[in-house]
């Protein structure tokens, strides 16, 4: 006779999840301090406030938490980013694609510390297979939804993409983590980092379209 699982209480569902949850955050704040090989399982969960029990009875590795981790950057990004073009429709502003583009990618701009995560995510992706194929599932995801924005937005304000729309997002996006990267490195601050994201990915923006 076959055992029937036992469901979790709701209770204990809840915070079960609240526990992965600070576990992620703290993961998060952990890697872009001190790069994903450099971080242990001890300094995460010391961020976070619990003991290697609580990390191990909800992960299995470091690394099936980074998974986790990229996921969830992933759809937190695009669900930014889908909130921005419905107010933007809504509005019915009348804006340029340098500025339509600005806004999309300021509302998920990342801090310096989600800059450096997504940095060594795909550092580590370009030594371990298995990252790989899902850092690039991410950016494959990322380029497709913003993809579809564009589309919609052409349409609503009435803009000739030079190139697919597919393409044109993944010519921006690159642009934007490149450029995010480089201030980094040259130390600027957030803000001066922001200001020069948007006047790189609000130039390229321009040069790709043709108003109608």
């Amino acid at each position: 006779m076959t055992d029937t699982p036992v469901a979790e209480a709701p209770g204990t569902s809840r915070r079960r999840e609240a526990t992965r949850q600070k576990l992620l955050d703290a993961a998060a704040l952990v890697f872009a301090e001190v790069g994903l090989d450099a971080a242990s399982v001890e300094a995460i969960c010391e961020r976070a406030g619990f003991t290697r029990g609580a990390f191990y009875s909800n992960f299995e590795t470091k690394d099936e938490l980074m998974l986790a981790l990229t996921e969830q950057v992933a759809g937190e990004k695009i669900d930014d980013v889908a909130a921005r073009v419905a107010q933007l429709q809504e509005r019915g502003e009348d804006l340029d694609p340098g500025a339509l583009v600005r806004q999309l990618l300021d509302v998920a701009f990342d801090k310096k510390h989600g800059v450096l995560l997504t940095s060594e995510i795909r550092t580590r992706a370009m030594r371990d297979q298995r990252l790989a194929q899902t850092y690039i599932a991410w950016q494959l995801g990322m380029v497709e939804r913003v993809g579809s924005f564009i589309e919609e937005l052409a349409d609503t304000y009435r803009f000739r993409l030079r190139v697919p729309a597919q393409e044109f997002a993944g010519l921006i996006l690159q642009t934007w983590e490149d450029t995010s990267a480089f201030a980094i490195m040259s130390g600027l601050s957030v803000a001066d980092m922001r200001e020069l994201v948007n006047e790189r990915t609000a130039r390229l923006a321009t040069a790709l379209v043709d108003p109608l």
